[in-house]
């Protein structure tokens, strides 16, 4: 213990020291991160940790507006469409937007329109697997993919994204597949992010052929040609970025939008919680996230304000039905043979059954989250419409037990298993649940054996999407406040969540699809419930939890905007003032 403590006094008195210099400077912000970025490339990036640095360096044609989530102002375009303006057709079926003229991108050039529709199409177009872009491919092309499930091209699908978007002088026009009423909101989401046309195609992009598609379709993780540069018309430029250490902001001094009063922005990776309070009450720190389990201590800091901002987020456990064996750690031999599970555990109910009624639900909002979060039924969390409190496993371990000795006839029982689950370092919640199912399931028969580790958060998002982790411990945040962002993505086979959880419903998929589709309220709401309720009739996984974020700031840093849409790791330097 004393050597822990040598260590944490250590490692806090080397980063103070960074930043003594510029701590106490009114135009630079300090903020500490838990987690490290994973890309910089705006058709890659579906993770708030790189959605944050976007949402500085780039900029869309729209953005929410300040608090929130159902209204929208002007940024890149002029105007927000409506229908009252003729922006948007009465069908619902075209959008135009009007360009702002004479906006300077960070190496110089102006942005036309031409940018506009190119950045558009090549994020469709370019459609890596785990990124953002079935948010626009759905409305566009009436799928969330570009690919099937062997991998190969839908025929057809990038001559629908060419004619879909166009540009016509200072005007950019969106033609849908079919009516979608949340548009805007995928308008506003990062993945929309504008820059040149010429730079991109310069630095390995999309070349503007739409016959040559294919080819810059799917890129590897890690491999997108905009993964370590940019290029926006943001406030903000990228200045220094040292991989799981720090990124540095500097302001743009071209930015079209005014003149911020941060001057340098920063952002510190600090996973250790100790590390963390000790340079915040140094004053080392502008901002940080504090974790719920340690509000009661921060609440009587002095000199501090605190924001606490429920979030249109819930975090879940899934199971994978269908693991990646290949050199897989998590899964032992990989047989049910007492020492690995086979690649299709979690494909048996009873199996996905007993680990749901191991979650413990009381202690998990009492004891780790200081009853800073809620316990949604489903994902379809409160804030959003069609919410219901609806029928879902509870803290059982007779109920466990008994679906444990039915798995894979009687076999997973008697033979027991070894396995791993594994959480991202940092978060309560994730840590938490993965100890509450490893010790509760272990604590069911001696042959039963969960290890539990965490990882880094950029290793963990590129590993659950290799369909390496048997349960994987994720959270969704809105990205546009519909039932349908958060159960198209937890529940239709080509969701982001289920598609790697390898689940599929042919009701499920049917009901996601004429939920968006339909605008009659009492239907929609008979569908919701209903996809609620096969959430947990087919146990998906386990919704866990629906966060507040809690950000404690100096006292002297003024202009933050909350908003439920955006976590703790947000930061929009330039509503910040530091007096």
């Amino acid at each position: 213990m004393r050597k822990l403590i040598v260590i944490i006094f250590c490692l806090a008195f080397l980063a103070a020291s960074l930043n003594a210099t510029h701590a106490t400077e009114k135009d630079i912000f300090i903020k500490s991160t838990i987690a490290t970025l994973r890309t910089l490339d705006p058709a890659r990036s579906y993770d708030d940790e790189s959605r944050m640095k976007l949402e500085n360096l780039y900029e869309r044609l729209i953005h929410f507006d300040g608090p929130y989530t159902d209204r929208f102002a002007p940024v890149l375009a002029t105007e927000v469409p409506s229908i009252e303006n003729g922006g948007i057709s009465k069908d619902g079926l075209t959008y135009t937007f009007k360009i702002r003229k004479g906006v300077k991108f960070h190496n110089g050039e102006i942005m036309t329109a031409e940018d506009v529709a190119y950045c558009l199409k090549r994020a469709m177009i370019c459609d890596p697997d785990g990124g953002p872009n079935a948010l626009l491919l759905e409305p566009v092309t009436g799928r969330g993919v570009t690919r099937d499930n062997d991998g190969k091209i839908i025929p057809g699908v990038f001559e629908k994204i060419d004619k879909a978007v166009l540009s016509k002088g200072d005007t950019v026009v969106i033609r849908l597949h079919k009516p979608f009423p949340p548009l805007l909101g995928i308008i506003a989401y990062t993945n929309c992010s504008i820059y040149p046309k010429k730079w991109a195609m310069e630095n390995g992009c999309w070349d503007g052929n739409i016959k040559n598609a294919a080819k810059f379709n799917g890129p590897p993780n890690g491999k997108e040609p905009l993964h370590h540069i940019e290029n926006g018309s943001g406030p903000y430029v990228m200045k220094e970025w040292k991989p799981s250490q720090k990124f540095v902001f500097e302001r743009f001094d071209d930015y079209w939008g005014g003149k911020p009063n941060i001057r340098v922005g920063i952002t510190q990776y600090i996973p250790e919680w100790t590390t963390r309070k000790l340079m915040f009450q140094n004053s080392d720190l502008d901002m940080i996230e504090v974790p719920p389990n340690y509000i009661n201590e921060m609440e009587s800091i002095k000199g501090i304000k605190i924001h606490k901002v429920p979030q249109l987020m819930v975090t879940c456990a899934m199971f994978c039905q269908k693991i990646d064996p290949t050199a897989n750690p998590n899964i032992g031999s990989g047989k049910l043979d007492g020492d690995g599970i086979p690649p299709d555990f979690f494909s048996d109910y009873d199996v996905r059954a007993a680990f749901a009624h191991t979650i413990d639900f009381k202690a998990l909002k009492e004891d780790a989250c200081n009853n800073l979060i809620e316990i949604p039924s489903s994902p379809n969390i409160k804030g959003l419409p069609y919410s219901k409190d609806v029928k879902h496993p509870e803290f059982d371990l007779k109920k466990a037990a008994d679906h444990m000795k039915k798995a894979w006839g009687g076999k997973a029982w008697e033979m027991g298993f070894k396995m791993v689950i594994t959480f991202n370092t940092g978060r309560i919640v994730r840590e938490t649940a993965a100890h509450m199912m490893a010790e509760n399931i272990v604590s069911l028969n001696p042959k039963f054996d969960i290890e539990v580790r965490n990882v880094d958060w950029a290793d963990y998002l590129v590993t659950f999407q290799q369909y390496k982790y048997p349960v994987f411990l994720i959270a969704w945040g809105a990205d546009y406040p519909d039932p349908h962002n958060f159960l198209y993505n937890y529940l239709h086979s080509d969701g982001h969540y289920t598609r790697y959880s390898v689940y599929k419903n042919p009701e499920a998929d049917r009901l996601v699809e004429e939920g968006i589709a339909t605008v009659d309220p009492v239907r929609r709401e008979q569908i919701y419930t209903r996809l609620q309720n096969i959430w947990n009739e087919d146990i998906v996984g386990v919704a866990l939890a629906q966060r507040m974020v809690i950000r404690a700031y100096q006292d002297n840093i003024q202009g933050f905007i909350p908003n439920p849409l955006y976590s703790g790791a947000a930061e929009h330097f330039k509503t910040l003032t530091k007096q």
